[in-house]
């Protein structure tokens, strides 16, 4: 049988033996005519092919600049057919086994300059400091700049972050502790700004008298009983776009890798970040490390002469 009759076969005993749906089909076929196509500029079949000529398919399909989930996905395709020709006795061994799957690339983090942080906390300042709104408009204001000031201070997961305590911020307390994930304690400093700003919300909570009974230091009238991250990421956006910040580039999550990001570029040791943030490995902290070499490679590639993005090199 030529290849392409044995991919027929495949196909149908994926049909009829195990039920497989029209686009499952119709994805194995994109997939297996690919690898019989790169195996016919070869002059061979699927009969003949060796591991080899799938590490070769691999390394074609990467050169193509398809992602490696995508990779992933042919192999798999790759190793079901030459298994079920193994398994009918067309094949006597299965040269897929020995490939090694296509490893994806982790995504590095959005992070936002320190100029753009602070163009969003002046913006959250000066919304807070209006005096041409509501009570409940500037309290809601107060509230976006506290958390703010506190997040790009501190680093917190937005989910510590909406369920601080009022005891876990005092005026005159340079640092908190804070329940992390696998109720692992952790000490974090704050900052006099952050501080400041939560006096300020306090102050402006008791003269509305809105400072409800129960333990948050941000209540709301939600199921928790404090405002929710929901909450917290929808006035960020909405902020960030009247500052020039484009919302998709934005959440709650991009402060604290903002905050990440900053203290690593002033020079911070890893693993205080690492303590910092609460990560249980510091290949976590890492990525971080990654994002710095990125924008290193940026900047060069932006202004150095020899890298053809720069200015010439004087003659």
């Amino acid at each position: 049988m030529t290849s392409r009759a044995l991919v027929e076969a495949y196909l149908e005993m994926q049909s009829v033996e195990r039920g497989a749906a029209e686009n499952t089909l119709a994805a194995y076929a994109r997939d297996l005519d690919g690898w019989v196509g790169f195996l016919e500029g070869r002059g061979r079949g699927v009969l003949e092919a060796g591991a080899d000529d799938v590490a070769d398919f691999l390394a074609a399909l990467a050169a193509e600049g398809l992602s490696a989930a995508t990779q992933a996905r042919r192999l798999s395709a790759l190793r079901q057919f030459h298994k079920f020709l193994y398994a009918e006795g067309r094949r006597p061994d299965d040269p897929t086994t020995t490939a090694e799957r296509p490893r994806k690339g982790r995504p590095l983090p959005k992070i936002l300059s320190q100029e753009e942080v602070e163009r969003l906390l002046a913006a959250a300042e000066a919304e807070a400091g209006r005096a041409d709104r509501r009570p409940l408009e500037t309290l809601r204001a107060r509230r976006l700049h506290t958390l703010l000031e506190l997040l790009y201070a501190t680093g917190l997961r937005v989910s510590e972050l909406v369920s601080l305590t009022k005891g876990t911020v005092r005026p005159d307390a340079r640092v908190i502790s804070v329940i992390g994930k696998g109720d692992k304690e952790r000490i974090v400093p704050v900052g006099p700004r952050a501080r400041a700003a939560v006096a300020a919300w306090r102050e402006a909570l008791a003269v509305l008298d809105r400072d409800r009974p129960g333990p948050w230091l941000f209540p709301a009238f939600s199921e928790s009983g404090h405002v929710t991250r929901q909450a917290f990421a929808r006035d960020l956006k909405a902020l960030a776009a009247g500052v020039g910040i484009a919302p998709a580039k934005i959440s709650p999550h991009v402060l604290r890798h903002a905050f990440a990001s900053h203290l690593l570029q002033n020079g911070a040791d890893l693993r205080i970040v690492q303590a910092l943030l609460g990560h249980a490995d510091i290949s976590t902290t890492q990525i971080y490390t990654h994002v710095l070499d990125e924008r290193l490679r940026q900047l060069v590639e932006s202004h150095h002469p020899l890298a053809g993005g720069g200015r010439p090199r004087p003659q």
